[in-house]
């Protein structure tokens, strides 16, 4: 067996592990389609390499030894599991009025996440733009069509970039068999919406719209809303199966079932790569309470998604938002 180098017979502490967490989250994330198990896999994953550090021999990184283990990590978490998806690739579009308030729990939804948990925004601006479309609802809704070792494959060869000689290493096989893999995987993914319209974050354009949504809901103008949308926007809901298709439909949603979310407030984030809020609803007694984290997808000058997870608090405390407004 070869010596281990100098690096690796030097102490390595806890605190040489955590630089690595916010890209494993997103790698997890990426894998398991939801940032509370890609936060428990991620953890798993620095306990399991903490504890086995003494056997770590240096032949690898650590950053390839983390990978490693968090790529086991998430594939016992999705063995036997149902895959995730969006509203829109579990049944059709529907109408108000056929709404019955049928739910499916969290784990049949792809999730969002805040980008600053799973990328470097400190990072050139070319490399975040395009490290974004990787984590868009679309993409990572994409993945979970993929059998797991495809979509490691996938992620470690086109998201991370890394050699196919590294990623057979890691998985303990063939550069053929990862190029094969690869291979299956792209040809999956062309059959499915994996597509993502180029993100503009910093697009003047984009601002100005979003400023006239803020407005129009917080005065809760239904009717200019509608306006700034495109004529086929789509609207989800998790945990609600019922999504929306259509500028007319999603107004009349929100004079009816959604007439609730009157009064509200809206606080900016970024989740998923593009625009976000989360949503506070009025309380009644002058407050607010937390109700919908709201992703919004634009097209030029018109709104073409609106992704609501509603009705979950937790995911408040996730992208650091206060309990109450």
């Amino acid at each position: 067996m070869p010596a281990r180098s100098d690096a690796a017979t030097r102490e390595i502490g806890f605190d040489d592990l955590e630089p690595y967490r916010r890209e494993l989250t997103g790698y997890c994330y990426r894998m398991l389609g939801s940032g509370f198990e890609a936060d428990d896999a991620v953890q798993e994953t620095l306990v399991r390499a903490w504890r086995a550090i003494d056997g770590f021999e240096g032949r690898s990184t650590v950053r390839s030894w983390l990978y490693r283990i968090a790529t086991n990590v998430c594939l016992d978490m999705l063995r036997g599991r149902q895959r995730r998806a969006r509203p829109m690739e579990i049944g059709p579009a529907s109408t108000t009025d056929a709404f019955d308030g049928a739910r499916l729990p969290e784990h049949s939804w792809v999730g969002p996440i805040a980008d600053d948990r799973v990328l470097d925004l400190d990072d050139d601006p070319a490399e975040v733009m395009a490290q974004r479309e990787t984590i868009r609802l679309a993409f990572v809704a994409a993945l979970q069509h993929l059998p797991a070792r495809q979509r490691a494959v996938l992620i470690l060869r086109e998201v991370l970039r890394w050699q196919a000689s590294e990623v057979a290493e890691l998985l303990d096989t063939s550069v053929a068999s990862v190029n094969s893999a690869l291979q299956r995987a792209r040809a999956t993914l062309a059959n499915h919406d994996a597509e993502t319209s180029p993100s503009d974050l910093v697009d003047v354009q984009q601002r100005e719209l979003l400023a006239r949504y803020v407005d129009a809901f917080e005065r809760y103008d239904v009717e200019r809303l509608v306006t700034l949308l495109h004529e086929d926007a789509v609207q989800s809901m998790p945990p609600y199966v019922l999504w929306l298709q259509g500028a007319d439909e999603i107004g009349r949603w929100l004079l009816g079932p959604g007439s609730g979310c009157a009064g509200s407030k809206l606080v900016p984030i970024v989740a998923n790569g593009c625009a976000a809020f989360g949503q506070y609803r009025s309380d009644g007694k002058g407050g607010h309470t937390p109700w919908s984290i709201v992703l919004v997808e634009t097209t030029g000058e018109r709104i073409t998604a609106l992704h609501n997870f509603v009705d979950d608090p937790s995911l408040f405390a996730a992208f650091g938002l206060p309990p109450t407004l």
